[in-house]
């Protein structure tokens, strides 16, 4: 098949998959999540479990970093208090008492490697969770919003998106030529107007939030993904791999297809808390 063909079709299918999940209900939000945590992880472990004499657990670590996004689901939607994280907090436990009893050659490795996934995959899309959903009324139904989930991946697509077209026509200036030598400031600066210009399309839709927030949203969430590209891009060249993975044809792997949203998802977080909730 047409390599162009291939990345369309994956590309409607990956869209049409990542919309249903979350536009159909907070359920299928949280599964589809969650499931995706899970690929994520797998995918980062796959990635390290033979570099620098590393040996990780696979199967136990990605089990855990779902765990944690279930957790701050619960958490979230106010089914459950903070005692749900106990089972996490045990598992991080067992993460460096197990060294202890496995002789590895490099047990501060196998700590950093681990943890280093938990913070980076688990750890961002759990956010999520605090970004849509709120504890919902006496029948326990968690109150759903997804309005901000939707912003930032419309925001992250058309920031790549911009940053392409602008960039191919124009781009001279290096953005950062030692990890990425394609993109140029050119392009950063071609989608960051791409992007705030959809922010008031937002801001029309929904008017009980200050256009300047969305403004101000949209620049803390073009930075952070760049950064985002930038960091899986980093990884990538140390690890000495094209793609993070083959999970979708045309595409690469999972954390090719979210390396932005992982660092969008706490700037969009933290701006929610700090500028618009409070």
């Amino acid at each position: 098949m047409n390599n162009f063909i291939k990345r369309t079709l994956t590309g409607i299918i990956f869209v049409g998959v990542l919309l249903g999940g979350i536009f159909y209900n907070v359920y299928s939000f949280a599964a589809l999540f969650c499931i995706i945590t899970g690929l994520a992880l797998w995918e980062f472990y796959g990635l390290l479990k033979h570099y620098e004499n590393a040996t990780l657990h696979r199967i136990i670590s990605t089990l855990g970093g779902m765990y944690l996004f279930f957790a701050c689901f619960l958490k979230a939607s106010g089914l459950a208090d903070s005692l749900t994280f106990l089972p996490y907090i045990l598992f991080l436990m067992y993460i460096f008492i197990h060294e202890l009893y496995t002789k590895a050659a490099n047990p501060i490795n196998n700590w950093a490697f681990t943890l280093l996934a938990q913070i980076y995959c688990a750890g961002s899309f759990s956010l999520l969770n605090f970004i849509a959903v709120h504890p919902g009324n006496s029948t326990n139904m968690p109150l759903y919003t997804p309005l901000f989930i939707l912003a930032i991946f419309v925001f992250v697509w058309l920031n790549d998106t911009g940053a392409f077209l602008v960039g191919s026509a124009f781009g001279k200036r290096k953005l950062f030529e030692r990890i990425s030598p394609k993109k140029s400031w050119e392009g950063f600066w071609g989608g960051l107007v791409i992007v705030l210009i959809a922010s008031q399309g937002f801001a029309w839709y929904a008017p009980e939030i200050n256009r300047l927030h969305w403004l101000g949203l949209a620049v803390a969430i073009v930075l952070f993904a760049t950064w985002g590209d930038l960091t899986e891009s980093l990884l990538k060249r140390t690890l000495g791999v094209k793609d993070s993975g083959n999970i979708l044809p045309g595409h690469g792997g999972i954390l090719d297809r979210f390396d932005s949203v992982l660092m969008a998802s706490p700037a969009a977080y933290c701006y929610l808390e700090f500028f618009i909730r409070n």
